[in-house]
């Protein structure tokens, strides 16, 4: 219980020192599953273009946003910064994103996810969605002291990122967490930006697949990890965003995973850019458009707004 009194602690002085602060809360209360002793070696690097990138990444928090004004819905989402699953851009695809989020009135959350590595974890490839499920079993168990609805909880994820939020789309009933109160690891949406859906040979970003499961694996392996693959009729929906000249991650993954969407009759939202590349964040500079607007006005159409 000390975590979630120093949990609770932290969420009383955020409320009465000031509205749209932040405060990182810990993930797990004592030792975190499917971890080994280590030591921690994180290091935080702003590179040239002013983003922030966070290396061996062995403890995971979570990073909670208020806006200034609440929306009605009280609606929340828990965001994956990408980086190929060897970093993660926490800047322009994490802190920046939930503060363009409290514009909106909803609450965010930063996810600082444990990244895929066997000198601390026992099976990499599972670490970063058990971090991701708990952040969700997190958030919505103490939806009350957060002041949100529960039942209205997003994840969003950019590039490696957007692997692992349409992964805990896709895989919640595999639970990999402890869950006493059989809480809901279902997220309510996915908002999924030039995302990694697939890790099939000809579609995938191979470094992503690399750094979560290694060189060799079987068939089998690439296709419980391919998410397009695992979309049933209770995946919720998706608002993606890709660029068709992304050199990166390829295209089709959004293409595949709104198809297979689409199959299962989960209507959603998709946005392709002729140009723009990979890794742009929130502003393609190819384009007036800006897809923040769009999601905005997404989010209203399916009354989380």
């Amino acid at each position: 219980m000390r975590v979630l009194t120093l949990l609770f602690c932290s969420i009383s002085m955020l409320y009465t020192n000031s509205m749209n602060a932040q405060t990182v809360l810990p993930l797990y209360e004592g030792v975190i599953p499917n971890s080994k002793p280590s030591a921690n070696k994180e290091k935080s690097v702003t590179d040239a273009a002013g983003i922030l990138r966070i290396s061996k990444v062995s403890v995971p928090t979570l990073t909670m946003y208020t806006p200034k004004k609440q929306s009605k819905k009280r609606s929340a989402v828990i965001i994956c910064p990408g980086g190929g699953y060897g970093i993660l851009a926490a800047s322009h695809e994490g802190a920046d994103v939930a503060k363009a989020f409290n514009e909106m009135g909803i609450t965010a959350f930063v996810l600082k996810y444990r990244l895929p590595d066997d000198s601390i974890m026992v099976d990499k490839s599972i670490g970063p969605l058990q971090d991701a499920q708990r952040a969700i079993q997190l958030v919505r168990e103490n939806a009350q002291q957060f002041n949100i609805d529960g039942t209205k909880i997003g994840i969003m994820g950019f590039s490696a990122g957007g692997h692992l939020a349409a992964s805990a789309s896709t895989r919640f009933t595999e639970q990999l967490i402890e869950n006493p109160k059989q809480t809901s690891l279902r997220p309510n949406f996915s908002v999924l930006i030039y995302p990694v859906i697939s890790f099939m040979d000809g579609i995938t970003h191979k470094g992503s697949r690399m750094n979560l499961l290694g060189k060799i694996q079987s068939v089998e392996t690439l296709q419980k990890f391919s998410n397009e693959l695992r979309v049933t009729e209770k995946t919720p929906p998706a608002f993606l965003v890709h660029a068709g000249d992304d050199p990166a991650v390829p295209v089709a993954n959004s293409l595949s995973y709104y198809e297979a969407l689409l199959k299962q009759k989960i209507y959603s939202n998709m946005i392709i850019y002729p140009h723009g590349g990979h890794g742009f964040g929130m502003n393609n500079k190819t384009t007036k458009d800006k897809y923040m607007l769009n999601l905005q006005n997404w989010l209203n159409s399916i009354n989380l707004l």
